[in-house]
């Protein structure tokens, strides 16, 4: 159904298909008829199907003469979309006489004032700061005609209900009320049936907890290599732009900072930004420089970012709705989307839950494998040195190398090669790793394969790197960096001990003079890392008894005897009677 269909005016019409819109959506075709009759009504609609043109159309069709009074009133629950309705209202009334103007907390007071006072038609707020406005005798709401309540069910998870409720009591009797929400818990009903009037009901696509559209995975990850997991699936396909969800601010901060010192652009977005900061990491989004964001759910509220072609759920929803809200994020207006849950032993209990409850089987799947992360960078860096040499003229380097290679006696193959390590080294990309590890572990399954005396050979000494986990670091980067560009084999790379400031490996005596000796420096993700030999000396309790056969020296604290249970689960020792002999 096309937009002219519905007898909106021309102005908004032509407004609309300037802005490249020419068909409704299913939620638009199907709600736009029903609100311009200036019925009340509920829409339950997934997230991104296209609801602030369907409420925002009609919304000015009956307001469009405009004047100061305000005559329409949007509640969002997040600033995030209380901006983006303003904005797609304002693109909407291009032509109209009418004034938009967005009140939202975390913002000055002073411009939201002055934009009141100079007369508004319709407002765009969130409810605290409306309420706010109302309290202050700044908005007076005695003229509004149409109210549109946006994501109805998330400003009910978000505490707002309360305030919900005192903004619409505030209306007047005679006005229309759209509600819509991709969820009908039963406050928002008990919400309807109180400030509705004999409303229209009409879900679109069914299911209000749809999402079908949108291709859903998830994998089984313990919680400290879920770093590394998301790691591997933003390198293995960097395409588009991804959305990770965490569920604390705190927890926010550190992804992102892990996936930065990965070498992926990466930025956060929660409470605890300022405005100004939040837009300025929104604005990277939407103009491609910034290509991961990492959010907590509240502050991912009106993102609305037309190449976000993935979510991840690093951290497992509390429950059904923000499981659709989250993953809706993706796969707008039609679009295919992928969403990856990240699921922890623990949770797949919580997994079989919300499959049953959104009645979709959502798919288990692995993430790319290291050998297939430094593949994909292989290729990527190819088709990058590849355009350079169509793009550029690159006879005068030609010249040189030849007459440099003739002088030097180097082959060209060899430069080339040492070329593209050097730029892989700049990059901090892995172009060769040896061995998969999917658990970020390797030590134990290189000691699985060797026998007591090969496991002493190859931790003998230990060298000493002064980078750890903090870095992003993993057992997988040092192997690769050894192998690589020192040449060792794995059969020589013993225990990789990983702290968070610190990494110590250890290695055949014979082997780590080589290494400190030839190699002081090794490159680690784009940057030196000094070599030295660690004063530590290799714990040999996990490969085998040491010299004099005694276990490893105990780690855990030691108790006097009198505080030592009993051992093997024997009862308490029974007292011996002096003169008893043994038997």
């Amino acid at each position: 159904m096309k937009f002219q269909d519905f007898g909106l005016d021309p102005a908004i019409v032509s407004a609309v298909e300037k802005l490249g819109f020419e068909n409704a959506t299913s939620v638009q075709a199907e709600t736009i008829p029903t609100l311009l009759e200036g019925r009340d009504m509920i829409g339950q609609a997934r997230t991104g199907s296209g609801k602030t043109a369907a409420f925002g159309l009609p919304m000015l069709e009956r307001v469009k003469e405009g004047g100061k009074n305000v005559r329409g009133l949007v509640l969002a629950p997040t600033r995030e979309l209380a901006l983006q309705v303003a904005e797609a209202m304002r693109s909407f009334a291009k032509d109209l006489p009418v004034r938009v103007v967005a009140i939202y907390g975390g913002a000055p007071y002073p411009p939201q004032l002055k934009a009141l006072k100079n007369g508004a038609t319709i407002v765009v707020g969130t409810p605290g700061r409306v309420i706010d406005h109302m309290e202050r005798g700044t908005l007076k709401l005695n003229h509004v005609e149409f109210m549109a309540l946006d994501e109805a069910d998330e400003m009910l998870r978000m505490g707002f209900i309360e305030a919900v409720e005192q903004v619409l009591g505030a209306l007047p009797k005679e006005r229309q009320v759209a509600l819509f929400s991709a969820t009908m818990p039963k406050p928002i009903q008990r919400v309807s049936k109180q400030f509705l009037n004999k409303p229209a009901t009409i879900e679109v696509e069914g299911e209000p907890l749809s999402v079908d559209h949108i291709e859903q995975y998830w994998i089984r990850v313990p919680q400290r290599h879920k770093l590394d997991c998301l790691r591997r699936i933003l390198q293995g396909d960097p395409e588009g732009a991804t959305l990770i969800f965490t569920r604390t601010r705190l927890g926010c901060a550190e992804v992102a900072e892990g996936l930065q010192r990965c070498g992926i652009a990466a930025d956060a977005i929660h409470g605890d930004l300022n405005q100004s900061a939040r837009e300025r990491v929104l604005n990277r989004l939407r103009s491609k420089t910034l290509t991961v964001l990492v959010a907590t759910d509240v502050a991912a509220r009106g993102l609305d970012v037309s190449h976000l072609t993935r979510v991840i759920n690093c951290d497992f929803p509390d429950g059904p709705e923000p499981y659709v809200h989250r993953i809706g994020r993706t796969g707008r207006a039609g679009a295919k989307g992928l969403a990856i849950t990240l699921v922890t032993p623990s949770q797949q209990r919580r997994l079989r839950l919300l499959q049953k409850t959104i009645q979709f089987n959502i798919q288990e799947t692995h993430p790319p494998s290291n050998a297939e992360v430094a593949a994909f960078q292989r290729r990527a860096l190819w088709n990058e040195v590849a355009e350079q040499v169509a793009s550029t003229d690159l006879s005068e380097l030609h010249e040189w190398l030849q007459e440099t290679g003739l002088e030097t006696g180097i082959e060209p193959q060899a430069v080339a090669a040492a070329a593209i390590q050097l730029l892989a080294q700049q990059k901090g990309t892995t172009l060769f790793a040896p061995k998969d590890e999917p658990t970020g572990n390797d030590s134990r399954k290189r000691g699985a394969s060797k026998n007591t005396g090969d496991m002493a050979r190859v931790n003998e000494v230990e060298i000493f790197l002064g980078i750890g986990s903090n870095a992003g670091i993993r057992p997988a980067d040092i192997v690769g960096a050894l192998a690589n560009e020192v040449g060792i084999p794995g059969s020589d790379i013993g225990r990789i001990s990983l702290f968070e400031r610190k990494t110590l490996v250890g290695l055949p005596r014979e082997v780590a003079d080589h290494v400190l000796t030839a190699f002081p420096v090794l490159m680690m993700r784009g940057k030196p890392i000094r070599l030295k030999l660690s004063r530590h000396r290799p714990n040999r309790g996990d490969d085998g008894p040491g010299p004099k056969s005694r276990g490893p020296k105990r780690s855990g604290p030691s108790y006097p005897k009198s505080r030592r249970g009993p051992s093997k689960g024997r009862g308490p020792t029974k007292k011996k009677h002096k003169g008893r002999g043994r038997k």
